[in-house]
């Protein structure tokens, strides 16, 4: 049914007898959805919208679970968007339903199954009211938690009730029912599937497999309707427990997500989810670099050796990060009292408090600390990324012809430095870069960026990298950092180890 038929069409029915002239045909929930999903491939109209990185892995093998009628597990680790996709199977229901008014369990006006339902349609006939739902409200959803019940997801009676309506606790009407049959016609959603406590998984396999619940003190059985979808992280992973063998099997379709396998999406997922706009005092500019920098520095976070790879990196951190380098570069125009700034390696580097809460370090990063791994892992993104743009400083060396980079080196080597603040104006920033011998003439030759504001953040890149390659000595301070010829840095660290023999003496 369109949003244009039930306008038309369905618009004033507000009984059972309308209902039954207006032609109206009851379908399952999965049907439901498998026919609107039909609907959307062969209209060419986005299936996951905002959902990146999927087309050609998660999304096909959704179709094809969702096109089989399957109830589906998504399996991968923490960060892959397994929840935004389940809410997202709303928008394959119909815009609106027909059920019982008042009915707790979204009774079908043409076969009700709840014991009140059942006597207002018996009493009523088709004079029975009936109310029309959207689909919003036809998806439930809960986080597994060790304090959840069986009572939670399906239901227990209510002696409370019982008292208020003058019932016996044999009397079906005095149950209340739990979050899964509340959902009935509809789409339910675990997250976390694993935490779930082992007895209270067996309490869904009827739902699974017979479709229908069994409440204590009752021997009736009462028929559902619904898509149960789960999320979990993978086994291997979580020690907080497991899926339980006869429920892992009544799960029709298991399906692994993943994080994004190029740095593009990467970086599109970020600027998505990423509070970028921020409409203040302040115009901030990231240049793109910026963003393949910050995207990178996941990239080598989830391969590296002092990270547990079984937990993951979140997409999480790239998001904070870049809403923490934005705020980076804000507060220096606000102490600098300027409307516009760009986004530098100084505040790549202020993403570390990102980082290191979203890092599960193993036993050798523990040993490093997570605050040097953060900056390890910055330190080999920049050497990665800077590969993409600029000649290898290695291999330079290796070659006859002098590096392109020997004029910068030996600019320190003769004793100069360069010290950039956090906070340091625009105009001092671009005039400190400049006055390096043959800077400038690296970025314009092999980058040529458009606009001013990246070049100057190129150059600071270059200066960084050559660090990072080992070529320019590096001190991290307080509110700056300073780079200085590598020869020099180290006999200067020498002298001051001397200095500290002197002492002794």
């Amino acid at each position: 049914m369109t949003t244009s038929d039930f306008d038309h069409r369905y618009k004033d029915i507000e009984t059972l007898g309308q209902l039954k002239k207006s032609g109206w045909i009851s379908v399952s929930v999965k049907e439901e959805i498998r026919r609107n999903l039909i609907a959307k491939i062969q209209s060419g109209d986005p299936l996951f919208p905002g959902i990146k990185g999927y087309d050609q892995s998660v999304i096909p093998e959704l179709q094809h679970a969702l096109l089989a009628r399957h109830d589906f597990i998504l399996l991968g680790l923490r960060g892959q968007a397994k929840t935004k996709i389940l809410r997202q199977l709303t928008s394959f229901l119909d815009e609106y339903l027909p059920i019982v008014k008042g009915s707790e369990i979204n009774d079908d006006p043409l076969d009700p199954i709840s014991k009140q339902a059942r006597e207002l349609v018996d009493e009523k006939g088709d004079n029975t009211p009936i109310e029309w739902i959207h689909r919003s409200r036809r998806y439930g959803e809960k986080l597994a938690t060790p304090d959840t019940a069986v009572a939670d997801l399906i239901g227990d009676i209510d002696p409370i009730k019982a008292a208020a309506q003058k019932l016996t606790l044999a009397d079906q009407n005095v149950i209340n029912f739990g979050l899964v049959p509340r959902t009935n016609h509809g789409i339910f959603a675990i997250n976390e599937l694993p935490d779930l406590q082992p007895r209270i998984q067996v309490a869904l396999l009827n739902i699974m497999q017979e479709r229908d619940i069994q409440i204590r003190g009752f021997n009736v059985r009462i028929p559902l309707d619904v898509l149960m979808v789960f999320s979990a992280n993978p086994e291997d992973y979580t020690n907080r427990g497991s899926i339980i063998t006869p429920l892992k099997d009544r799960i029709d379709s298991q399906i692994m997500t993943h994080y994004p396998r190029e740095i593009t999406i990467g970086m599109e997922i970020t600027e998505q989810e990423a509070w970028t706009n921020r409409t203040d005092l302040v115009r901030v500019e990231v240049p793109e670099v910026m963003k393949e920098l910050l995207e990178q520095t996941a990239f080598e976070a989830r391969e590296s050796e002092y990270i547990d790879q079984k937990s993951g990196v979140s997409t999480r951190m790239t998001i904070t990060a870049m809403e923490q380098m934005i705020s980076s570069a804000e507060r220096r125009a606000l102490v600098n009292n300027e409307a516009e700034v760009t986004v530098r390696v100084t505040d790549l580097f202020h993403t570390i408090p990102a980082l290191t809460g979203k890092l599960e370090l193993v036993y050798e990063g523990e040993q490093e600390g997570a605050l040097n791994v953060a900056k390890h892992i910055i330190g080999k993104a920049v050497k990665r990324t800077f590969g993409r743009y600029f000649p290898d400083p290695e291999e330079q060396k290796k070659q006859e012809d002098p590096s392109i980079y020997q004029p910068v080196l030996d600019w320190f080597a003769e004793g100069n430095t360069l010290e950039i603040s956090d906070n340091m104006p625009e105009k001092r920033y671009r005039k400190a870069l400049s006055g390096i011998t043959g800077l400038q003439g690296i970025v314009e030759e092999k980058v040529n960026p458009d606009h001013t504001e990246e070049k100057y953040v190129f150059m600071d890149f270059v200066i960084e990298a050559l660090h990072q390659h080992s070529m320019l000595g590096k001190e991290d301070l307080e509110d700056r950092r300073s780079y200085s010829d590598m020869l020099g840095s180290m006999l200067g660290s020498m002298d001051d180890f001397d200095d500290f023999e002197n002492f002794d003496e």
